[in-house]
């Protein structure tokens, strides 16, 4: 049984049915058995006809005996006053040796049935020797490929080539897995302003009772360098490395009586340091009360702040760290070429054995 394929070329206004054509045709009327031949069908009508066209993709029989392998629209012709002639190809083929009588296709075009033409095709049967029977032999077995080099070398080099990227990729992975990159740390850090550590540092004093130590050349050497300290960082010039002299004649203080006491401190500690004098306990009090008076009487108005500060790495580090990091990636490239390598001889080994 033929079922009809629905083909919507458009609606037209009329159609005259007395000039639809349909012609069916075949290309060869004789075949060998399991051979193909071609079956053409075509239909004249108007551009915007509907037509309905045999179908054979469910059935596959156009005829008992004749199979349908492909169905298409190979040709379409657009002729005088809005006529069109389409043509389609039917590949018939067949394995029974006979003659097959075709009967004629029905189109429908506009809801109007129009037939075809009868055809016929031979089937012949390949033609067979009965006097050569002992020439004709079984089937052979499923036979192995042949081993060829040729086909075999390129993917031993690949494998080499893989293995190499492998081992490369390992050891990049263990130099690096040895070696950790530096990385840039930072610390919030309080800056707290001269003046007030030099006033914890002499109240440490007091609270130690250094005053009335016996060891008055500890006493005077933490008292003048916490004095130094915050003149080198009040007044900005390198006072630790200067003599008393010389710390005096650079000091720009606008009170000659505070100068004054601060020189009395100094040359009292240097008679202590290094002329093993001995100085009386009131005078150490009053050392001390200078020297609070001098940091208080030079201070500038300033507040404790918070401060990033940011570890600076050196060349050398820097370069680590670019080495380290040529390593990651060489792990990572060597990996994915080695794995890509791998798979693309293990898909060509199986085409080969297969």
């Amino acid at each position: 049984m033929l079922v009809p394929m629905l083909l919507w070329i458009g609606t037209a206004d009329c159609v005259y049915a007395q000039k639809v054509q349909v012609d069916e045709r075949i290309d060869s009327m004789e075949i060998l058995l399991g051979d193909q031949c071609h079956l053409y069908l075509t239909v004249t009508a108007k551009e915007k006809s509907t037509l309905l066209l045999p179908d054979f993709t469910d059935s596959r029989l156009i005829t008992p005996g004749i199979e349908v392998l492909e169905q298409a629209m190979v040709d379409s012709v657009m002729l005088d006053d809005g006529w069109l002639r389409t043509t389609y190809e039917y590949t018939l083929t067949s394995f029974e040796p006979k003659l097959h009588y075709i009967a004629p296709l029905s189109v429908i075009v506009d809801g109007k049935k129009y037939m075809g033409k009868k055809l016929a095709l031979k089937v012949l049967d390949v033609p067979v020797d009965t006097t050569k029977m002992d020439q004709f032999y079984p089937a052979k077995d499923v036979q192995t490929n042949p081993f060829l080099w040729d086909e075999w070398i390129p993917l031993i080099v690949l494998y080499g080539i893989a293995s190499l990227l492998a081992v490369m990729g390992m050891l990049a992975y263990l130099l690096k897995k040895g070696n950790k990159p530096i990385h840039i740390s930072f610390r919030i850090v309080k800056r707290v302003p001269p003046h007030v550590r030099a006033i914890t540092a002499i109240d440490e004093l007091k609270q130690e009772r250094m005053v009335a130590s016996d060891n008055q050349k500890e006493y005077y050497t933490r008292l003048t360098d916490t004095l130094r300290k915050y003149i080198e960082e009040r007044f900005g010039f390198s006072a630790m490395e200067m003599t008393t002299p010389e710390i005096i004649a650079r000091l720009s203080v606008e009170d000659p009586m505070k100068v004054a006491e601060l020189r009395e401190v100094f040359e009292t500690a240097d008679l202590v340091k290094f002329a093993k004098h001995s100085a009386l306990i009131n005078e150490n009090d009053r050392n001390l009360v200078a020297a609070m008076d001098f940091v208080n009487s030079t201070k500038t108005e300033e507040i404790v702040t918070e401060q990033r500060e940011e570890t600076r790495l050196t060349d050398d580090e820097k370069r680590k760290n670019v080495s380290l990091t040529v390593l990651k990636y060489t792990v990572y490239v060597s990996a994915a070429i080695a794995c890509a390598l791998l798979a693309y001889i293990l898909w060509q080994v199986v085409l080969l054995i297969e």
